[in-house]
């Protein structure tokens, strides 16, 4: 059997290379004293930190407040893009009504919404979960609706010769020939999800990861701060590798066009 490769035809163990070199320096620059321990802590001494925050389960309570604040935002934003992309899609009313009020919010910088969202609805869950929100489904609204917007208008009269209705033409005809740019938006709102959540955890959160890593910054627990940020990539990668599995099984009829 012949080893795994990626499309360059390189083995997947050479892309662990430098990121382990990284961390090889990183770990002697810390043992040598070049890198004090204030500034960033030592690879050795972050696993160890780790380790300790699971067994005594700070991680896993962290870690279960804010994927509660995940799901939350990323249904809501992924109904909303994704059901507003349809109605702006299908119709040049919906379009005209839809479009230019979400083209306003996406040149507003995210992050300037929060001091208006703390105005408008507090400092618990709300402001968090509606900054996730936004954030999710900007990206999946401009990739749908540039999707929907593409699909061959020959489908389109297949449909009418076939007679089927509004529903079935949505079903059969335009979502699957949008799918491919929606998962473009999916994989795009994870990534701005992931970010939107680490700044919407700065807002008086009293758990989660973002509560967690704001307690190490008091107390300038740099192991800490590197294990919480450590698990947001994590995450990161574990969603965007979820949706590329997604990507290639809804995508097969694909594969053809690529070999």
């Amino acid at each position: 059997m012949r080893p795994v490769r990626h499309a360059d035809g390189r083995p997947p163990i050479k892309r662990l290379l430098s990121p382990l070199a990284l961390i090889a320096a990183w770990q002697l620059a810390s043992v040598i004293g070049l890198l004090p321990e204030q500034l960033l802590a030592a690879p050795s001494a972050v696993a160890a930190t780790g380790w300790d925050l699971v067994v005594s389960g700070t991680l896993p309570e962290a870690l279960a407040v804010s994927l509660q604040r995940v799901v939350l935002g990323f249904t809501a934003g992924a109904v909303a893009g994704i059901g507003l992309a349809l109605v702006a899609g299908l119709s040049k009313i919906g379009e005209h009504a839809v479009d230019p009020p979400i083209q306003m919010l996406r040149a507003v910088p995210l992050f300037g919404l929060i001091p208006l969202f703390i105005l408008w609805f507090g400092i618990e869950e709300t402001p968090k979960v509606v900054l996730l929100a936004i954030g999710v489904a900007l990206p999946l609204y401009i990739n749908t609706f540039a999707g929907i917007r593409g699909v061959d208008a020959k489908l389109g009269e297949v449909a009418a010769v076939l007679k089927l209705r509004r529903a079935e033409l949505i079903r059969h005809i335009v979502l699957p020939g949008a799918l491919p740019q929606l998962l473009v938006g999916l994989r795009q709102s994870l990534g701005i999800g992931w970010l939107a959540l680490i700044v919407a955890e700065q807002i008086n959160a009293s758990a989660g990861l973002g509560h967690m890593i704001n307690d190490a910054r008091e107390f300038l627990r740099t192991d800490v701060i590197v294990v919480g940020l450590l698990v947001y990539c994590v995450l990161g990668l574990l969603t965007d590798s979820l949706v590329r599995l997604l990507e290639r099984r809804a995508l097969t009829w694909r594969r053809g066009l690529l070999s």
